[in-house]
């Protein structure tokens, strides 16, 4: 059974059976949901208590999955309810008790265990945090790590258009997990942008900030609409990029490489073709609904991105980027410099853009933001000295 293959007549038999599974006690949802899974991760058989991410699910079948769940229940999910609701049992309560969208929260426990302070890390483009799995898993279990989601992800609102406004909704949620300061904040490309709002209005309010951290994160207020040939050698440059990665790796962590690469592919495509097509047939009809909602998401956050213009503030920015960088972004009206008060520390990754979060090469992020919490710690006033780069 191949992934994301779905028969409608196997849900329809499940329904009428109620023969318990593995001794749980068995309703009709739960045997839905079973199905479901079995069919998205192409196995034969769910316990009740196997992790959904153990089990090789990712964040791409996560919307397949989601979109299957939309249509056999009628309740949108965002994909972070996974963190929250891992196993086949958890998410048939979830679906048992929450059908209102009263439930749903920007903020999402990814690992609230531990004894350091919390680390919240903002949603890129997509607004989904699943991206963050890896890094929170490799920072260890004593390190809480929290994700902002975008609204919109479960389709029952509108997106928020500006980053002021997210930076002020996102506060409101971390302020019940930590009311006050030191805090410490991040997040990958356009999250960056909005930590360091959030940082901003912090600030404003007078609380302190332990560490800003920014991960591949450009200040876009200078950036000019690029030309055909810009984006075409964009685009060779991505390409090159995946190549090298590809190349980099032993043959055990190319094939995992690759498959999560063509698993990425299945979500996108969707997601393209939503762009430029409104028509749907009854078969596709949830699938391309979530594929709108995701398109809707990723294009109110770019806007948002790309209309934010960067207030000073009056402490340090950690930019932690890669190596390599797209000739189209590697110009230096696009860094922190200018509106970090207290100065820009550059920590290198030797990875190139496209990696940075991807495992293997996630563990290179994962051990230099692992050091700045550490150093921030230890510090929790940042130094107002000169700033060099340091590799990491």
């Amino acid at each position: 059974m191949s992934h994301g293959t779905y028969r409608e007549d196997s849900v329809a038999q499940v329904v009428t059976s109620s023969v318990p599974v593995d001794g749980h006690i068995d309703d009709k949802i739960f045997r839905q949901l079973r199905v479901i899974w079995q069919e998205t991760l192409g196995i034969e058989s769910v316990g009740f208590d196997q992790n959904y991410f153990d089990l090789g699910g990712d964040s791409s079948l996560a919307v397949q999955m989601f979109a299957r769940i939309e249509n056999i229940f009628r309740i949108k999910l965002p994909l972070a309810t996974l963190y929250e609701a891992p196993t086949l049992d958890e998410l048939a309560k979830v679906l048992r008790c929450e059908a209102s969208v009263s439930r749903w929260s920007p903020l999402v426990e990814i690992q609230p265990n531990g004894s350091r302070p919390p680390f919240f890390c903002i949603h890129p483009h997509g607004g989904n945090v699943l991206v963050y799995r890896e890094l929170a898993n490799q920072l260890g279990p004593d390190q809480p790590f929290f994700g902002l989601q975008s609204r919109g992800l479960d389709g029952s609102e509108e997106p928020l258009s500006t980053i002021e406004e997210m930076a002020e909704l996102y506060l409101k949620e971390v302020r019940t997990v930590q009311p006050h300061g030191p805090y410490f904040l991040g997040g990958y490309c356009m999250g960056g942008a909005v930590a360091y709002e959030m940082a901003c209005q912090l600030k404003a309010s007078g609380e302190e900030i332990a560490l800003l951290a920014l991960f591949d994160t450009m200040e876009l207020s200078s950036f000019l609409p690029p030309s055909f040939l810009q984006m075409s050698y964009y685009n060779c440059q991505r390409l090159f990029f995946h190549v090298w990665n590809l190349f980099a790796l032993n043959s055990r962590d190319r094939s995992r490489f690759v498959s999560e690469k063509l698993s990425s592919l299945r979500v996108r495509i969707p997601v393209w073709f939503a762009k430029r097509s409104r028509k749907k047939t009854a078969a596709d009809a949830t699938s391309f609904s979530q594929a709108e909602v995701l398109d809707r998401v990723w294009q109110a956050n770019f806007r948002a991105y790309l209309a934010y213009t960067a207030k000073p503030f009056a402490g340090v920015v950690t930019d932690i980027c890669p190596s390599r960088q797209y000739r189209l972004l590697d110009s230096p009206s696009l860094k922190w410099e200018h509106v970090a008060l207290g100065g820009r520390k550059k920590v290198i990754l030797p990875v190139n853009p496209p990696a940075i979060l991807a495992d293997p090469f996630v563990g290179h992020l994962s051990r230099a933001l692992k050091q700045c919490i550490d150093d921030a710690i230890q510090s929790s006033v940042p130094s107002t000295s000169p700033l060099e780069s340091v590799r990491a």
